[in-house]
């Protein structure tokens, strides 16, 4: 998970690079003592073996001016602040590079490992990070690291976890959608209102229904007749767990809901808002019974590998990272103007972030690049895009 937090320039001036560095590097250092495996190493893609090694910290004086790096974002180009390039991290869990501009601004990235914790789970260790760079008083709430209790390990013989991974011929497009366009989905969405489900769509299940009708419209010649396609959406456990778990549960606490799309051969036209609601309502409390207690949630995980490798299974994911706190991210900077994403190697995703108004929303749509080449050009899809793709 890359994320990049831009912070203003100080128009006092206050703090020059030698105190913006004494500020995050004890504060990092800090910090891991309470996320203390994240100073570990990932061993076998099984579990972090910790020996205290830290992590890496990089500084890099960026020549330009911060408002040219946020203007009109390419997504492949905020990938020159990471550390690493995504498929370099490896065994690591975390990586912090700390940019700095010619003018004065600030733009903190941190690469995270999916293979050890979740979105809420970085979320927590971010914010646990800057409001120790803010004041080290240590009032921040630790994790709590009780997953494998909660969730016993199994057996993953068999289990592909780099399935879906991509290292070629990706393309990553940031589309953003303002609030009206988020409000012109949501109406376009309440047809789909039923008995079942009164509320209207929220606006991540609206975009989300709205994105992959248009990439099947998109791709529909090359739609194969024998595979299933399928819609992913990454679902948090903890609320769902009885007793519901506290949001400082540390670790992969989620799970992915799988719908599979009905569709109208005679209107091309697909349902796929119905199926995605029913298959997040799937992932409740029996749900997570099941997961705990037996192999089936494993063996389904293992069998859908082999499905997606053959051809027979076309996923396509979403995250959401809506509402999470990211612009409340003060490292002792000021709150970021913009906090932006990057490519990602896994093909058919999709991540959902606010824009920095947070009545909008940005789209960062990773597809392979002949997909993208049609998708991006979908008229009924630019209509309501409020800025233009980046090239």
């Amino acid at each position: 998970m890359p994320m990049t937090f831009f912070c203003p320039p100080d128009p006092d001036s206050r703090f020059s690079h030698t105190d913006i560095s004494n500020k995050l590097k004890p504060s990092l250092s800090e910090i891991l003592v309470r996320f203390y495996p994240l100073a570990g190493r990932v061993k076998d893609d099984f579990y972090v073996h910790c020996k205290d090694e830290g992590l890496p910290y990089i500084e890099a004086r960026v020549k330009g001016q911060l408002s040219e790096a946020i203007r009109d974002p390419v997504p492949k180009e905020p990938h020159k602040f990471y550390p690493y390039q995504l498929d370099d991290v490896k065994c690591l869990t975390v990586a912090v590079q700390v940019n700095f501009f010619d003018c004065g601004g600030v733009g903190v990235s941190l690469l995270f490992s999916h293979k050890v914790a979740d979105a809420l789970s970085y979320v927590h260790f971010l914010n646990s990070l800057a409001a120790t760079a803010r004041s080290r008083d240590g009032s921040i709430v630790g994790p709590q690291f009780v997953s494998a209790a909660l969730f016993p390990p199994k057996n993953m013989a068999g289990f592909k976890s780099g399935t879906g991974i991509v290292k070629e011929n990706i393309v990553t497009r940031r589309f953003v959608f303002n609030a009206s366009a988020v409000a012109a989905l949501q109406a376009k969405y309440s047809d789909f209102i039923t008995e079942e489900y009164l509320r209207s769509p929220t606006r991540v299940e609206a975009s989300s229904a709205f994105l992959w009708t248009r990439y099947m419209v998109a791709i529909k010649e090359d739609v194969n007749p024998n595979s299933m396609y399928t819609v992913l959406h990454a679902v948090n456990l903890r609320p769902r767990v009885d007793p519901p778990l506290l949001d400082y549960i540390f670790g992969n606490i989620s799970r992915l809901a799988i719908a599979v799309p009905c569709r109208y051969s005679e209107k091309e036209s697909y349902d796929v808002l119905s199926p995605m609601r029913d298959a997040i309502r799937k992932v409740n409390g029996d749900y997570v019974t099941k997961l705990q207690e037996g192999n089936r949630h494993l063996d389904f995980l293992k069998n859908r590998s082999e499905g997606v490798s053959k051809g027979g299974v076309v996923s396509f994911s979403f995250t959401s990272l809506c509402r999470f706190p990211l612009y409340e991210a003060d490292f002792g900077l000021g709150k970021p103007i913009w906090v932006g994403s990057g490519c990602l190697t896994f093909k058919n995703v999709v991540v959902f972030i606010d824009t920095s108004s947070g009545d909008g929303m940005e789209a960062w749509v990773n597809l392979m690049d002949a997909d993208m080449a049609k998708f991006e050009k979908d008229k009924e899809f630019l209509s309501l895009v409020s800025s233009p793709p980046n090239a």
